[in-house]
């Protein structure tokens, strides 16, 4: 029983571990990021905890996944100890500043990116930009949309970059701010301006031209400024202020 075991063990986590990187690169998980249980994981492969287990620490190992005390697994690199603070830093922020940020910080993100992206990079962010048109929900789109601009701000090569960035994109889980947003471009004319505005900006970067990629990014931003600005007048029009009353 125990030659048995000893046998068919390894062969389970390294079954395990082929159908956890399935489901990983087809985004079967949920739109948190967040795993299931091991014990779940269990039971959906058919395979024992312990092989499992074994899998996740590979998974762990080569960055594809990172795990919480208390909180569970996640999809992903382990958020540095500078992004764990993006909450409180953002608190206080209105989306006009968050603009300003993004407005200096991605352009140059895709310029870098036009240098340094590999063609796997460039194969994954047209793949994600796809993503974020199949769907009409706003938490899709937020969730895919957000992926693409740290797909190319994480092919930049440049970690503090990268922690900075991740700094700014928090406040995309805020749900006032992910509401603005998609009202903001709700009307289909809006969404097939952003398809290709991200599309520009691949291509800028898989043409290797770095002013064209930073402007291609600089458009689609002020782009996005502007229409925030006018919903945002306009819900202040629709709910004005109660102060005088």
């Amino acid at each position: 029983m125990n030659e048995t075991s000893s046998i068919l063990g390894p062969e389970n986590a390294n079954y395990a571990l082929e159908r956890l990187r399935e489901l990983i690169t087809v985004s079967a998980f949920g739109r948190d990021g967040k795993l299931p249980t091991e014990r779940t994981l269990s039971e959906r492969l058919g395979v024992g905890r312990r092989e499992v287990r074994r899998a996740l620490e590979v998974l762990e190992a080569e960055g594809l996944i990172w795990r919480k005390q208390g909180a569970g697994t996640f999809l992903g690199q382990k958020p540095d100890s500078w992004s764990d603070h993006a909450a409180s830093l953002v608190s206080g922020t209105n989306f006009m500043e968050i603009m300003e940020v993004r407005l200096r910080l991605e352009p140059q993100l895709a310029q870098l990116a036009a240098m340094r992206a590999k063609p796997s990079d460039i194969a994954r962010m047209r793949e994600t930009c796809l993503k974020i048109y199949e769907r009409t929900d706003a938490d899709w789109r937020e969730l895919w949309d957000g992926s693409l601009h740290r797909l190319i701000a994480q092919s930049a090569g440049n970690q503090l970059f990268l922690s900075l960035f991740d700094v700014v994109n928090r406040v995309r889980q805020d749900p006032t701010w992910q509401a603005v947003r998609e009202r903001a471009r709700r009307l289909d004319h809006t969404l097939q301006e952003s398809r290709d505005q991200h599309a520009e900006i691949i291509d800028a970067i898989a043409e290797r031209d770095p002013a064209k990629a930073g402007e291609a990014m600089r458009n689609h931003l002020l782009t996005l400024q502007e229409r925030l600005v006018r919903q945002t007048s306009m819900d202040h029009l629709d709910h004005p202020s109660k102060e005088n009353a």
